[in-house]
C-alpha cells in the first residue's frame, strides 16, 4: 500500500489532546519523533537534492545503521538480522557506498561545503562487521560521504561478543570518541531470562579491552524489569558496572514488543510489571546518584565531571539528538530535514527483515536519489518534536526559546498537557524553564506520548506489525 505524504502545511491546531494524562509509566521508548511506524511509502518521493537545498550544511550529523547482530535478544525489536554471512555484509557495504555517493552529491548540489560534526554507527551491532569491514565502513564514511571522523564526535555501539581486540583497534585508530556496550545484566541467569545468552567473564573481558583502548567515553547499558530481577540482583549489575568507572551508564526499562523473543513468554500482569520496573528504576537511579553520577534523562546517567561528547556549538550525542541535519545511511537509518523525515522500509520479524535487507542491497543507485518512506513535518509536528527534545532532558524547556522559535506560547499550544503534568507534580517551572521533577522523570516514557499528534497516533495504530 502506498500513501502520499507531502501535503500542504496546515496552521498549527490549538486543540486539546485526546488523552491528557498518561495511563502507564511505560508506553514506549521515545527516542525519535515520530516513530518509524508513522512513516508511509511515497509513490514518487522528492529528490534529496531538493530536500537538502534549504538546509544548513555546515553542522550535519551522520548516522550509519548496520543491521546485523551475532544474536537477537529476547526484548529486541530493532531492525537487525542475525548470523549474516560474509557475502551479505560485503554486498551491504557495497550498496552503502553507492548510497553514500549519491547522498553526498545531493548535499553538495547547491555548491556549499558540507561538514559533519557528529557521527554514530548504530544498529544492530556495528562491530558484527570484521575489522577489515569496519575499516571499509570508516573509509566510506570519510572518503565517500565526507565525514572527518577524527574531528567529529563519533559514537559506536558494540556488544561483549564482538568487542574483539582487532575491531576495537580499528575504532581507536580512526578516532571514535564514545563506545557503548550493551551488557544488560552481569548475572548470567538474568541474561538468559532476557534471551541474551552470555557469560559474565565474556562481558568483563570485553570491558577490559575497551578500557585499555582509552576511548574518551565508555557507556554501559543495563536493563531493569527482567523476570526474577530484584533490587539485590540489580545492585550486583550496578556495582559491576561502576567498578569499571564508565563515563556513562544507561538504564533501560525492559519492553516486550510483538514478534520479539519474549513476546509470548512474559508472565507478569501489566500492573505487577510496572510496579517492578518503577521500583527497580528508583533504586538504580538513587544508587547511581549516590555513586557520583548525574541524571541527564530518564535513561542517561553521566559521571559528574565528564564532558558530553559534543562539538563546539554544544550539540551532543544523546538519546534525543534529533534535529534537522541528520543524514542517515544504510537500511533502517533515518534522515531528518526541516520539512521531511525519511528512511527505508521497517520490520521486526526475521523473514521480513531479511527481505528488506536483500531489497536494499538490490536497490538501483538512482532510487537512492529520492526519499522513499517518509513523514512530512508540518508546523505542529515540529513543535512536538522540539518539546520532546527538551522536556525529556534534565535541562528542560525554556519557554522564551519556544516562543522565539514558533511565535506562539507553549502554554497556549499545549495547555492541557501542561495542566496535567503540573497537577501530578511531574513538572516544575522556575525562571522560565520547565523541567521534569524527579518523579516526572520516572514517568518520562508515559509523558512523551502525550505530545504525539493525532496524525502520528493514527498512522502508528494502522501499522501492521511484521
Amino acid at each position: 500500500m502506498t500513501q502520499p505524504v507531502l501535503l500542504p502545511t496546515p496552521a498549527f491546531p490549538h486543540v486539546a489532546p485526546t488523552r491528557p494524562e498518561p495511563e502507564t509509566p511505560y508506553e514506549q521508548y521515545v527516542y525519535a519523533y515520530p516513530h518509524q511506524k508513522a512513516y508511509r511509502l511515497l509513490e514518487n518521493g522528492p529528490l534529496l537534492s531538493e530536500l537538502w537545498a534549504g538546509e544548513r550544511l555546515d553542522a550535519l550529523s551522520l548516522y550509519v545503521h548496520i543491521p546485523f547482530c551475532e544474536m537477537r535478544c529476547g526484548f529486541c525489536n530493532l531492525f537487525t538480522r542475525t548470523g549474516a554471512p560474509e557475502e551479505v555484509t560485503r554486498d551491504f557495504l557495497g550498496t552503502l557506498e553507492r548510497q553514500a555517493r549519491v547522498t553526498r552529491e545531493a548535499l553538495e548540489a547547491k555548491g556549499e561545503p558540507i561538514r559533519f560534526h557528529l557521527a554514530a554507527f548504530g544498529g544492530g551491532t556495528p562491530t558484527y562487521l570484521t575489522a577489515d569491514e569496519l575499516t571499509r565502513l570508516c573509509d566510506i564514511s570519510e572518503h565517500i560521504m565526507g565525514a572527518d571522523l577524527r574531528t567529529a564526535s563519533w559514537s559506536v555501539e558494540t556488544s561483549p561478543a564482538t568487542a574483539t581486540a582487532d575491531r576495537i583497534a580499528v575504532l581507536a585508530q580512526r578516532g571514535a570518541t564514545r563506545l557503548s556496550i550493551g551488557v544488560q545484566s552481569f548475572i548470567d541467569e538474568e541474561a538468559r531470562a532476557a534471551v541474551r545468552p552470555q557469560k559474565r567473564e565474556e562481558v568483563e573481558a570485553a570491558l577490559a579491552r575497551l578500557k585499555e583502548a582509552g576511548f574518551p567515553i565508555l557507556n554501559i547499558d543495563l536493563i531493569y524489569g527482567i523476570d526474577g530481577q530484584t533490587e539485590r540482583t540489580f545492585k550486583v549489575s550496578l556495582d559491576a558496572a561502576l567498578a569499571w568507572q564508565p563515563e556513562e551508564i544507561y538504564l533501560y526499562p525492559l519492553y516486550v514488543r510483538p514478534l520479539t523473543g519474549l513476546s509470548s513468554r512474559h508472565a507478569k500482569t501489566l500492573q505487577e510489571w510496572n510496579d517492578q520496573r518503577l521500583r527497580l528504576y528508583r533504586y538504580g537511579r538513587d544508587h547511581l546518584l549516590s555513586a557520583g553520577y548525574e541524571q541527564t534523562s530518564m535513561r542517561v546517567f553521566r559521571r559528574i565531571g565528564t564532558a558530553a561528547v559534543e562539538d563546539t556549538d554544544g550539540s551532543s550525542i544523546s538519546e534525543y539528538n534529533q534535529q534537522a541535519g541528520m543524514v542517515g545511511l544504510g537500511v533502517g537509518a533515518r534522515s531528518f530535514t526541516t520539512d521531511l523525515h525519511y528512511t527505508t522500509d521497517y520490520a521486526v520479524a526475521v523473514p521480513e527483515v531479511r527481505r528488506i535487507i536483500d531489497d536494499y542491497i538490490a536497490t538501483p543507485t538512482e532510487r537512492f536519489r529520492r526519499a522513499q518512506w517518509a513523514f512530512a513535518m508540518d508546523a505542529g509536528e515540529r513543535r512536538r518534536m522540539y518539546i520532546l527534545q527538551h522536556l525529556l532532558e534534565s535541562t528542560g524547556l525554556r519557554t522564551a526559546d519556544y516562543e522565539h522559535q514558533f511565535v506562539t506560547r507553549f502554554e497556549d499550544d499545549f495547555g492541557p498537557q501542561l495542566d496535567a503534568l503540573l497537577k501530578r507534580n511531574w513538572l516544575r517551572e522556575k525562571d522560565g524553564v520547565l523541567t521534569l521533577t524527579l518523579e516526572g522523570m520516572a514517568w518520562a516514557d508515559g509523558i512523551g506520548p502525550l505530545f504525539f499528534s493525532d496524525r502520528v497516533r493514527t498512522n502508528m495504530s494502522a501499522y501492521q506489525d511484521r
